[in-house]
């Protein structure tokens, strides 16, 4: 009896000890941190190389192209494969992917560190941005599968976000401090332990159930085609740039005819239907065009017109970003308590209103000036799309969900780097005059997103 009773009570501390350590290999929290690390790491490397863009034309040459370039080789692949990254996504399993995206993302900063010359570092800033594309919907779905319990799980993407805001945030100070103290090649090479760290993690995290998921081929190719004509198009001008346009156009034509007959498309285009979504669309591409295509050109005004030093230039944009994820928090609960609407009407406003005051900048004015006024356009902005988000959301079914966020952020992204391509040639005929025609085109094109807003219910 007694060695039964011995028996019974090993084989129980054996069961305890053996679910012990399976609940350790798939700690919820490591699968966040892990998560939370891919998303912010993806965010970092959208903003952090702005500020370095002096740096990296002193070293490889290229000018105000190559500076272009080196921004929307990774903004413009990241927009547009995320139209079709999340059902890839499910089809491979989230954990697989975001172990794909983050590896790949990982040797490609490795690459861009390495790079001998501007073509391999544009090549190597693409494979970047694929693999951008395919961390975002995997490390979200990886936050979802590790916190089933409701409320839980909105604690959980709640973090997941905020670790997004907080790298967009430190982008341009991390920029300005690692390319001073190293050089610009350092805001790569950073990403290799941090890539580490994450696929460590991931060891512990479950794996993912693959599930079938659509994917529309021909409609994500078209779509690439035609948002990379367009963009080499507006950089590099002349005959190749009117082909470019041309070769655009049709691929444009034949994106459309696609979506309207495929069964799954990438964009569902039935969606714009609503009046909300069309807006909310709308407004996500003019805050984005306000805000990256702003960063890009001020980073690029501290160094080259007002002499400033890469990490004083980083240290300019602080009270700017530094405001974006407390306003981000603010904002939904304005949105929860008196909707959308409102708080979206009252943070484009303010965003116009504060690219009208940078109208006064010019070359003699004052970097502490400068890095204040930069602040209301943030607080707009920051203000504007956690409602909108939620807008769109509500707006479409529940099913259609996923899609609709993905086309959310892919048209933000989008804006941003064609922003990023237009205002750059703007100043290329002359900074601050051009700087200033960029501010008023983005002021415009708020307005008219913010007469479409106060239309919404």
């Amino acid at each position: 009896m007694t060695t039964n009773r011995t028996l019974e009570g090993d084989e129980l501390a054996s069961a305890t000890a053996k679910l012990t350590t399976e609940a350790r290999k798939t700690s919820p929290s490591l699968t966040l941190t892990a998560a939370l690390l891919g998303f912010a790491l993806i965010c970092l490397d959208a903003s952090v190389v702005n500020v370095a863009l002096p740096a990296i034309g002193s070293s490889l040459g290229g000018g105000m192209a190559g500076s272009q370039w080196v921004v929307d080789a990774y903004t413009l692949p990241f927009a547009a494969l995320m139209l079709s990254t999340g059902a890839f996504a499910d089809r491979s399993g989230a954990s697989r992917a975001f172990a794909l995206g983050t590896g790949v993302f990982t040797l490609a900063s490795v690459a861009c560190g390495l790079a001998p010359n501007l073509p391999a570092l544009i090549g190597a800033r693409v494979v970047q941005g694929l693999a951008a594309a395919v961390v975002l919907p995997a490390s979200l779905a990886l936050v979802r599968q590790a916190f089933p319990e409701p409320a839980r799980r909105a604690r959980a993407v709640a973090t997941w976000a905020a670790g997004g805001s907080a790298a967009v945030a430190l982008g341009p100070v991390a920029g300005g401090l690692l390319t001073t103290a190293w050089d610009w090649r350092g805001i790569f090479f950073v990403n290799l332990p941090v890539g580490a760290l994450i696929l460590a993690l991931l060891l512990r995290a479950p794996r993912s159930e693959r599930r079938p998921a659509p994917l529309d081929l021909p409609g994500q190719t078209t779509a690439v085609v035609a948002l990379t004509g367009v963009t080499f198009a507006v950089i590099e001008g002349g005959t190749a740039g009117w082909t470019a346009l041309a070769v655009a156009l049709l691929a444009g034509v034949a994106f459309f005819r696609i979506e309207a007959r495929s069964p799954h498309p990438v964009v569902p285009l039935g969606l714009f239907r609503d009046r909300t979504v069309a807006v909310a669309v709308a407004t996500g591409s003019a805050v984005s065009v306000a805000f990256y295509s702003v960063v890009f050109v001020f980073s690029l005004f501290f160094q080259q017109v007002q002499g400033l030093s890469a990490l004083r230039a980083g240290l300019a944009f602080l009270p700017m970003t530094g405001l974006i994820a407390v306003t981000n928090v603010v904002a939904g609960k304005v949105a929860g308590r008196y909707g959308a609407r409102a708080p979206m009407l009252v943070g484009q406003a303010l965003a116009v209103a504060g690219l009208l005051v940078l109208l006064y900048v010019d070359a003699g004015t004052s970097s502490v000036v400068t890095a204040v006024l930069l602040v209301p356009l943030a607080l707009g902005c920051a203000l504007t799309v956690p409602p909108l988000t939620a807008a769109m959301m509500d707006a479409v079914p529940v099913e259609r969900a996923g899609v609709a966020a993905g086309m959310l952020n892919a048209a933000r992204q989008v804006a941003g780097g064609l922003g990023i391509a237009v205002f750059g040639s703007l100043v290329g005929g002359g900074f601050v005059e051009g700087m200033r025609v960029a501010l008023l085109i983005s002021a415009g094109a708020l307005v008219l997103t913010w007469a479409g807003t106060l239309r919404l219910r």
